[in-house]
């Protein structure tokens, strides 16, 4: 197993599962101590799984699009690593709010069982731009279904 391209779908997961609110799957990614550092993001600090995922399920977004790019990561122990990922985010709010947003995660990754997970997260923005207004046709909650669970892609 490459744990590089373990690390990069883990993180594929996220961005997927958080989109389609698939929230069993996302809560799977976290280790159950994960640390969440929102705070250069407007955000707080939370710590352990269920306070960040208490946190995500509460969040008022009628969509939300991620995309994850360039990663670096870094095996630092065979059960360890690290990794940075320029992102980019869209959001659309239950009172018509937007942003669109570029920044990046910086992140340490655990290998326990045979799984990577999230061990640590800290999000940071470059820029924000933010409107009000109505919002565009969105394919909404019904219509992401079909990319949830573990691998929509396989049979």
């Amino acid at each position: 197993m490459d744990d590089i391209e373990e690390i990069r779908k883990l993180k594929a997961r996220y961005f997927r599962s958080l989109d389609s609110k698939d929230w069993d799957l996302y809560g799977s990614l976290f280790a159950r101590d994960v640390v969440v550092d929102l705070r250069r993001a407007g955000g707080q600090l939370f710590e352990g799984r269920e306070a960040y995922m208490e946190y995500a399920r509460s969040m008022k977004l009628i969509q939300s699009v991620h995309h994850g790019h360039m990663p670096e990561i870094e095996l630092t122990a065979p059960t360890t690593a690290t990794g940075i990922w320029a992102m980019e985010d869209y959001n659309i709010w239950e009172d018509g709010s937007q942003n669109h947003g570029w920044g990046h995660y910086l992140e340490t990754y655990e290998k326990t069982d045979g799984r990577w997970t999230i061990k640590t997260m800290a999000l940071s923005y470059l820029r924000i731009e933010r409107s009000l207004g109505a919002p565009p046709i969105i394919a909404g909650v019904e219509n992401t279904g079909h990319l949830r669970g573990l691998n929509p892609a396989g049979g």
